[in-house]
């Protein structure tokens, strides 16, 4: 089992305290695995088999909790006959036990719990935490593997550094991937499998969804624009123009659900001089691009809105709030901000030209201020420009730095 430290670096001064940890993030990221890292750090520091109850509902063993009442009686039973003091209690994908946030709440008002739980729904979580949890909570998002995290999965592979890169750029980061072939027919039939299986259970399921074919129609229409600003009424006009009628109304309902799920995240766009947010019209990313060059096929075309895809999700697992930047009639790719850290980022597959290197430069000189501005593409030698303070820089180099 690849440890991923980085997550648990950051759950780690929440354990053994009377917080709940929260544990969200899209089916297959690697949730599981962080709760058994947790479990065996735990058992290192002496704390005993018997104290510690896992419950993973993706397993049938545990189909019998349906409801809060199972998993109250499980999970006092389990404890009881145990004889523990201390309660570590581990919940995977809570989001398939009813009510289940009656009985987190109950464990929780009993000093001697310590408790983790994983969802992939973030609606549904968002509106019980909420309601029952409010203030006794910590939540951390996890996300496919970072490019870094990648190579470190590929230990004792002989691939050069770009080498693992084209891997990554064409597979994306799905943790599971390194026991497979790195071949299309292997991967791409995995990350398929994923997808649907989000599809089906986490939106088509849950939020009970008739019309699948026009689903799958919005998801890959915004699978095939990454990059690009998007409305529900762009969608919409689109799929008329293909003879597919569909309501703005349904298809803000399918984007929402999609997003909820985490297979789906908005960008939403902020005026910078009028520090304020546009009402519509965004971007829409992948919770990992591995899952457009599965479905769609992998396309040179695509590769621009991909690589902003990977930048998106990178900034986001650094603990940024990004947001597309709107200067009058000039488009900032992204402003991501983080306490008092902010900085601008224009995304290029490659600076090709002098009219390419102008029109990527023009919306960051237009900012008066002096956070950092950076230009990131796909260019292993950059141009020799002067940059007036704008920073350019290889994508290998900022996945692998520490911006």
């Amino acid at each position: 089992m690849k440890k991923r430290y980085g997550y648990f670096e950051k759950i780690k001064p929440f354990i053994a305290k009377p917080i709940i940890k929260i544990i969200t993030g899209i089916r297959r990221s690697g949730k599981t695995y962080l709760l058994k890292q947790i479990i065996e750090e735990l058992k290192k520091e002496c704390v005993e088999e018997t104290e510690i109850c896992f419950i993973n509902k993706e397993s049938l063993d545990f189909d019998f909790i349906k409801n809060y009442v199972d998993l109250n009686t499980y999970v006092k039973n389990f404890f009881t006959k145990q004889k523990s003091k201390k309660k570590y209690l581990f919940i995977d994908e809570i989001q398939d036990i009813e009510e289940w946030e009656k009985a987190v709440r109950s464990f929780a008002s009993e000093e001697n719990y310590d408790i983790y739980i994983t969802g992939s729904n973030a609606k549904l979580l968002a509106s019980e935490l909420a309601t029952y949890l409010s203030g006794r909570y910590v939540e951390f998002t996890v996300y496919p593997l970072s490019f870094k995290e990648f190579i470190d999965f590929q230990e004792g592979c002989e691939n050069s550094i770009q080498e693992n890169f084209d891997l990554y750029l064409r597979y994306g980061g799905f943790p599971a991937l390194h026991l497979l072939p790195f071949e299309d027919d292997a991967i791409f039939q995995y990350l398929r499998a994923i997808y649907n299986t989000v599809v089906l259970k986490d939106i088509i399921s849950r939020n009970q969804v008739r019309d699948v074919a026009l689903l799958e129609q919005v998801i890959k229409f915004t699978m095939d624009n990454l990059g690009s600003i998007l409305s529900a009424n762009s969608i919409a006009k689109y799929l008329k123009s293909q003879n597919v009628k569909a309501g703005v109304d349904t298809i803000l309902n399918y984007l929402s659900y999609s997003e909820a799920s985490f297979l789906l995240n908005k960008c939403l766009r902020y005026e910078i001089q009028g520090n304020r947010y546009f009402e519509s019209k965004e971007k829409i990313f992948l919770a990992d691009h591995g899952l457009v060059n599965a479905i769609l096929g992998f396309r040179e075309v695509n590769l621009s809105g991909i690589l902003e895809n990977i930048i998106y999700i990178e900034l986001l697992r650094r603990g940024y709030k990004v947001d597309i930047g709107q200067l009058g009639d000039k488009e900032v790719d992204f402003i991501a901000t983080k306490a008092e850290k902010k900085i601008y980022i224009q995304v290029c597959y490659l600076l090709s030209s002098d009219e390419t290197i102008e029109r990527e430069l023009n919306p960051l000189l237009s900012i008066n201020n002096h956070y950092p501005k950076y230009i990131i593409s796909m260019d292993q030698k950059l141009p020799a420009i002067s940059t007036q303070g704008v920073n350019l820089i290889n994508v290998v180099d900022f996945l692998l730095g520490s911006i």
